[in-house]
């Protein structure tokens, strides 16, 4: 076991693609993962787990959907937010931002229930840091 930190934000400066996360660490059974987002992405839900977001850089919108009711919460930087298991949520950055998440291992980030994953993202349930 190594015993280095991590630099965050040379781990995000590793790769360019989109809403495509890196594992950075694990904590126990969970992924640490760090990822770069821009524009929206896509309707999804997590029935087994909560998903746990951390903006580092930038603005983090997220759509909710809960029952007959839709609504946004604003993230800015530094803000964290938990998104309850089975709630039906969209991440959107209008301007891009860097985010951190913390979700079990082998999670894939569009959940159990999605719309179709758009062909830019490369990975769901994360790469290892190069």
């Amino acid at each position: 076991m190594e015993h280095t930190p991590i630099d965050l934000a040379a781990a995000l400066a590793t790769f360019d693609q989109l809403w495509s996360p890196r594992i950075v660490t694990t904590v126990n059974d969970y992924d640490v993962r760090v990822a770069k987002v821009k524009g929206e992405h896509v309707w999804h839900a997590h029935d087994d787990t909560d998903e746990f977001f951390a903006v580092l850089d930038g603005e983090l919108h997220i759509g909710l959907r809960e029952g007959e009711r839709e609504h946004t919460v604003v993230l800015p930087r530094g803000s964290v937010f938990v998104v309850p298991r089975g709630v039906e949520h969209k991440p959107s950055s209008k301007d891009g931002a860097a985010i951190l998440l913390f979700e079990p291992s082998g999670t894939s980030t569009v959940g159990n229930r999605h719309e179709t994953v758009p062909g830019h993202v490369d990975v769901t349930t994360g790469h290892a840091l190069a």
